[in-house]
């Protein structure tokens, strides 16, 4: 039946169908029946080359956003309750068959008032560093199912201990309780690194997205306020500036699963008060640069917050901040989660796990 269809009905057919399927199981594996599809086939399902600023958008990450417009809730955030699980399922559906892991543990670490929930990822090969990891999803959305797949695959690939952990969300805890946790949960970190069987001075700190806001605050607060620092920290495309736009915010605006709505609703949960967003405890691209961890900063080229992440870079390094920047011109934001694929998403996602594995474990 589908052969006797127009080729765009027939791609929509599949995709609805496989769609359909991969929303009931709610799984890795569900979107395997595309994933497996020949690249020319992906490639028409995907539909024309997108071309941005110079970039070309990779052409599976094109077909999962013309799977992610399918799916059922997505577009305008009807509630909290709602944009939580629409993530959780979105990301199961992203995740490919989660990594086995040598030992993974829920346990509770100090916030900084009372305690939160942690998960420690120990690969069989550990070396002796650990990654305080703190999830993205706008300090609103996300915990720590949304990237238990992502923690256990940088776990494997940079044979890293990540200790990823729970923070309080918005609207529940505005800022700056988020970032006190993040900075409780670090230090608690470093107390207990023969608890951990860690070098205490191979303690790093990272995080995606709006995560990586909250490392790259971590790892500035720990230096003013005279606590245990970081050595090293992984930015992956981090939202670090809720004061000011830049350029990349008008480009990506729309229709590159972050969108200009996502980020005013996200930012307008976590700081309502507009006198807090310039303060470095919610943007530090307005904090020091000067005298912190090594960073290695993520960034993708579909990204609205492309250009502060460069941005902060670019301030670290003006600083003498040993800094790297690794810029995915093909990528959008969320890639690091989106372990279904292989091609150059897969690849991406490996130049940050060797990064990691470089820094806390060098050959």
């Amino acid at each position: 039946m589908l052969a006797s269809l127009p080729v765009n009905r027939r791609l929509d057919s599949l995709l609805r169908s496989t769609l359909g399927n991969a929303v009931g199981a709610v799984q890795g594996t569900a979107l395997r029946p595309i994933t497996a599809l020949p690249p020319a086939v992906r490639r028409r399902l995907a539909g024309a080359p997108i071309q941005i600023d110079g970039n070309v958008l990779d052409p599976d990450l094109r077909l999962l956003m013309r799977i992610e417009a399918l799916l059922p809730g997505t577009g305008k955030k009807q509630s909290v309750e709602s944009a939580r699980a629409n993530l959780l399922t979105l990301t199961k559906l992203v995740a490919g068959r989660p990594r086995e892991v040598h030992r993974v543990t829920d346990l509770t670490v100090r916030g900084a008032d009372g305690q939160l929930g942690a998960r420690l990822y120990v690969p069989r090969d550990a070396g002796d560093g650990l990654l305080v990891f703190f999830h993205g999803g706008g300090w609103v959305v996300g915990d720590l199912e949304t990237h238990d797949a992502y923690c256990r695959d940088l776990a494997v690939e940079a044979q890293t201990r990540i200790l990823s952990v729970d923070y309080r969300r918005a609207p529940e805890a505005e800022a700056p309780v988020a970032a006190e946790d993040a900075i409780a949960a670090f230090t608690w970190a470093a107390e207990h690194a023969a608890d951990l069987t860690v070098d205490p001075a191979k303690i790093a700190v990272g995080g995606d997205s709006s995560g990586g806001n909250l490392a790259a605050v971590v790892a500035q607060q720990c230096v003013l306020r005279n606590l245990p620092a970081p050595a090293f920290q992984l930015l992956i495309y981090p939202a670090v500036d809720l004061a000011a736009r830049r350029p990349s915010r008008d480009l990506f605006a729309e229709g590159f699963f972050l969108t200009e709505e996502d980020i005013i609703w996200y930012r307008d949960h976590y700081t309502p008060d507009p006198e807090l967003r310039p303060d470095p405890i919610v943007s530090p691209i307005h904090g020091p640069g000067e005298n912190l961890a090594p960073a290695h900063i993520v960034t993708a080229g579909f990204d609205p917050l492309r250009d502060e992440g460069a941005d902060y870079a670019t301030h670290l390094t003006r600083a003498g901040t040993p800094t790297t920047h690794q810029n995915e011109p093909a990528m959008l934001h969320g890639f690091a989660n989106i372990l279904a694929l292989g091609g150059e998403t897969r690849a991406a996602q490996l130049r940050i796990a060797q990064a990691l594995k470089q820094a806390l474990n060098p050959e």
